[in-house]
């Protein structure tokens, strides 16, 4: 591994952390804490996304739409566990469904992992966007050469 940027424009740590500013809602939202369509709840939706932008905005990866896109399947597994630990609490009087508890169990974490790519998805594509249209700041255009590494 080199001395430059990672290729994602960002440590393991700060990816993760990024993608566990979206957890909260699952946590607040499950348990009936927070209610859907609320500006609260809003609020938890779109504030880490948004975040995400803003980081990639700022370090400039070399690639901003795999980066949010990686954040974003971090999430999906952050969403699936959260429901998982939460299953109770979100269905306290159990499911009445002639499917399995399993099956569904195995259903919501499927949907989880494909929600929290798509919001990466997304993003990235926002993203991307952004750091086309928004120019970078002299100090991001000289610390860097065209491969990212830094300049010596």
């Amino acid at each position: 591994m080199s001395r430059g940027k990672p290729m994602l424009g960002f440590s393991w740590p700060v990816l993760v952390g990024l993608a566990a500013l979206a957890a909260p809602r699952v946590v607040l939202h499950d348990p009936g804490i927070i209610e859907e369509g609320s500006f609260v709840n809003g609020l938890f939706v779109f504030v880490p996304p948004a975040c995400w932008v803003a980081a990639v905005l700022w370090k400039r990866p070399r690639r901003p739409f795999v980066t949010v896109v990686v954040i974003g399947a971090m999430y999906g597994v952050f969403l699936a566990v959260g429901h998982q630990l939460l299953w109770d609490a979100a269905f306290p009087a159990g499911i009445d469904s002639s499917v399995p508890e399993a099956a569904m169990r195995t259903a919501a974490t499927m949907s989880s992992l494909v929600v929290g790519t798509v919001v990466g998805v997304v993003t990235g594509a926002i993203a991307t966007l952004l750091c086309r249209i928004v120019p970078a700041t002299p100090a991001d255009d000289s610390s860097t050469d065209r491969g990212g590494e830094r300049a010596h």
